[in-house]
């Protein structure tokens, strides 16, 4: 089954015959019609914000258009502050949710009145001690064995991340003893789910909690943050995520809570970062070599090393053969798409029914636009490729040259003739 490729076979070819492969390439239609789709399905709700993860693709001419179209930014470490902070982002409009946290990382989200959301309930003395406390705190919250059905990232229970449930009211309780004024409520559970009901269970548990600890700790919770989680159809068959249906639900959940003797207002936050931007990228490639042993293996000159969802986590992204005008019409055989890593699972298909290739041909490896780049790596002196973007001008911008050896060693102490 085919799946439709957001760009024309004739660009990109045209782009390959311009830009050395492999490189990705993004398209600002495409990210600010998933960006404006959020801002629609929850804008019932007074005070909704989505919080682009940044970590999912850190861009800046891409936060950028983010930030034109009213998203914030989850931000989980200093540089991703430090390049907000670059971009003039401070405030509500960053959301700092971090596990393990260096004091600087708090330092400098404290320095840019983020809202800072807190992993584990001894962070709030680590955050006292070495920033101060701000005026807004947030806790995240790990459901453990509410949610057998959140496998998708481990059982939660095993997850190193948020806090228990007697942790959580604990911790609203001691920040209320230290005079902090507002508060959320965190979670994250899921990772690339493409149920709606899921969700929408999530947000009945967390209204739930919400109503409890308001009752029993005495504070009214500003805002509930659901996390991200929102999947992708990777694969053609599968059906994609109504995010305006979902929104809906959430909103009939919301009205529940929101009515009778212990009524509950909050706005509701989101932290997505696959279901804005993974769609808006593809992975430009070109096929190099051809093996024929045990397996046929379609060697291209790209890596493991420019995206590692597929080697990691044998995740499913679909490919497009674009090089020629007569590929679509080829005979088609069972191939392993690899790059050249000394590793066995660098590989971006497996076994997967393709046009017969020939060197030369080009490929297109959809629904890179999160988790792509950001996850690449150097490792066997692999240097990261270039990002191109699509304007809706027409214009195609460089936005990131590729790496070169100089790059590669610009960090080194010793000198190299």
């Amino acid at each position: 089954m085919e799946k439709k490729l957001i760009f024309s076979d004739e660009f990109i070819r045209s782009l390959a015959d311009e830009y050395p492969t492999p490189f990705y390439l993004y398209d600002e239609k495409t990210l600010r019609k998933n960006a404006k789709l959020f801002n629609q399905a929850f804008s019932w709700n007074n005070g909704y914000k989505e919080y682009f993860a940044v970590k999912a693709n850190p861009n800046p001419e891409l936060l950028k258009i983010l930030q034109s179209e009213g998203l914030g930014f989850d931000c989980s470490s200093l540089p991703e502050l430090q390049i907000c902070e670059r971009l003039g982002v401070s405030g509500a409009d960053i959301m700092f949710t971090s596990n393990d946290t260096p004091a600087a990382e708090y330092v400098k989200a404290k320095e840019l009145n983020a809202i800072i959301n807190l992993d584990d309930i001894t962070d709030l003395q680590v955050l006292e001690d070495c920033a101060g406390l701000p005026e807004v705190i947030c806790f995240r919250w790990n459901p453990g064995e509410l949610r057998e059905v959140a496998s998708v990232i481990g059982n939660p229970v095993e997850a190193k991340y948020g806090l228990t449930t007697p942790q959580i009211f604990d911790a609203f309780a001691a920040a209320k003893s230290k005079s902090v004024k507002r508060f959320g409520l965190h979670t994250m559970v899921a990772s690339n789910l493409l149920n709606e009901d899921f969700f929408t269970t999530t947000a009945e548990l967390l209204f739930d909690l919400v109503k409890a600890i308001e009752l029993q700790v005495g504070v009214d919770i500003s805002f509930v943050n659901m996390g991200g989680g929102f999947g992708v159809a990777y694969k053609p068959d599968q059906e994609p995520l109504d995010l305006v249906r979902l929104g809906q639900l959430i909103r009939a959940e919301y009205a529940k809570f929101s009515a009778g003797d212990h009524a509950v207002q909050f706005a509701i936050f989101t932290e997505s970062g696959r279901l804005v931007a993974a769609e808006a990228g593809v992975l430009v490639t070109r096929v190099i070599h051809r093996k024929d042993i045990y397996r046929t293996y379609i060697g291209v000159d790209a890596s493991m090393a420019n995206l590692m969802r597929p080697g990691m986590y044998g995740a499913y992204h679909h490919i497009s053969t674009i090089s020629k005008s007569d590929s679509k019409n080829r005979s088609e055989e069972k191939v392993d798409v690899v790059g050249s890593l000394c590793e066995n699972c660098d590989k971006f298909a497996v076994e997967r029914m393709l046009p017969v290739l020939e060197i030369g041909d080009l490929l297109a490896i959809h629904d890179a636009g999160a988790h792509g780049y950001s996850m690449g790596f150097q490792y066997n002196g692999k240097l990261r490729c270039a990002e191109l973007l699509l304007e809706e001008s027409g214009n195609v911008k460089m936005i990131r040259r590729a790496e070169t050896f100089d790059d590669y060693i610009a960090t080194l102490d010793v000198n190299i003739p």
